[in-house]
Formats: C-alpha cells, sequence, structure tokens
C-alpha cells in the first residue's frame, strides 16, 4: 500500500470506505436501519466540505491500482483545555477488505511522524466504548484511555458512549 494524501479525485472512494466501514465495524453498536442507510452520496459531499476547508491533515492508504482503501485525518485537538501541542486523530477507518492488512498501522505512523514534526507533545482521539477492535489497535498504537473521559450521546437513535485515548509523542 502506498501512503499519500486524498485529491478530489478520491472523494468517491474516501465515501465508500467511510460507509463501508461504519456498517461492518459499528454493527451491533449502533441501529442497524441508521447504518443501512448511510449514504454514499452524502458522505460524498461530507468529503467535499472537509477537503475544501482544509481544518484537518488527511493520509489515504491505497491499493496498487491506486485505489484509496483506508484513511486517517488528524488535526488540532477539539477538547476543552487541551494544551495548545496536543493533536487528535479525528477519524481512521478502512475498508472492512483490508482489515488486518497493515493500513491502519502504516497511516497512524505517517500522522505520528507528521504531528512529531510538528512539535506535538501528544495525539489524543475519541472511540467507541464498545469498539474493541479499534480500542486494541490504538492500545497497540501506543494510546491508553483516558480515565473519566467517557461521554454519552445519542447516535443513530441509539445512546452510545465513546472514551478519549491518549499517547505522549517523544520528541524528534
Amino acid at each position: 500500500m502506498r501512503i499519500d494524501t486524498p485529491t478530489e479525485a478520491d472523494i468517491p472512494d474516501l465515501a465508500h470506505v467511510h460507509v463501508q466501514s461504519w456498517q461492518a465495524a459499528y454493527a451491533g453498536l449502533l441501529d442497524a436501519s441508521y447504518l443501512a442507510g448511510l449514504s454514499v452520496e452524502e458522505r460524498m459531499l461530507s468529503w467535499q466540505r472537509i477537503l475544501a476547508a482544509g481544518e484537518s491533515s488527511t493520509w489515504v492508504a491505497r491499493d496498487e491500482a491506486g485505489r484509496v482503501q483506508a484513511f486517517l485525518s488528524h488535526g488540532p485537538c477539539r477538547d476543552r483545555g487541551a494544551p495548545p501541542d496536543r493533536a487528535e486523530i479525528w477519524a481512521l477507518y478502512a475498508h472492512p477488505d483490508v482489515w488486518g492488512g497493515g493500513a491502519g498501522r502504516r497511516l497512524m505512523d505517517c500522522a505520528l511522524q507528521a504531528l512529531r514534526a510538528q512539535g506535538m507533545a501528544s495525539v489524543s482521539l475519541w472511540v467507541l466504548r464498545g469498539n474493541r477492535r479499534g480500542i486494541r489497535f490504538y492500545e497497540a498504537a501506543g494510546f491508553a484511555e483516558v480515565p473519566g473521559s467517557v461521554q454519552r450521546f445519542e447516535l443513530g437513535g441509539r445512546p452510545v458512549e465513546e472514551l478519549a485515548m491518549l499517547r505522549f509523542l517523544p520528541a524528534c
């Protein structure tokens, strides 16, 4: 897999990966009808806005044919009271067909290297509490749960909880 940054031409692939990964990763955690109703077309509009806004950095993992198979977006930490040298992983999703194949790990390594080069001292992220696969991945990448960080809200008509995870970055 090749890692680089997305272009407008990648928006359909980004949207497809986003929807497919949500439907697989959150099955059993979110309402099935909500997941079934996720729209690639709506996600394409969202990705057009995300890329145009430039508020985050996005990396993609491409297969041999150049199609996006996974993506990671990071930016400033959005948590109230976070130190200015803390970044946040805003999203990390891979198409279910490539789970376990190293795309997520390569994207995370690339993002962490970029964040260290920017002088970030730590990076946080939020993950659904029941997303065991995701939590194991983040723990393997050096993240640990932030005690007392659980947030409760409704998503797709179902109450959910997410927890914050944090990793400190060594100086370059």
